[in-house]
């Protein structure tokens, strides 16, 4: 379980109302690449998640799950 969901990705998405597909198109990423970061299967770069907040307009911060200790 050391690996569970790393990034907020998903939950952000859904705050903006923004779909996986939306996304993709703004980074211009495969479609199957953002779902991997949203499922937490795979996790974005940092140069990448800069531009998925810029695209959400949020904080990286509010990208990332920082409680990985508990």
């Amino acid at each position: 379980m050391k690996n569970k969901d790393l990034n907020r990705l998903k939950v952000v998405l859904a705050e903006k109302k923004r779909t996986n597909k939306w996304l993709a198109e703004q980074l211009g990423k495969d479609p199957a690449t953002v779902s991997k970061w949203c499922t937490n299967s795979a996790q974005p770069n940092l140069e990448n998640l800069m531009e998925i907040a810029k695209c959400l307009e949020v904080d990286v911060n509010e990208l990332l799950r920082m409680d990985q200790h508990g």
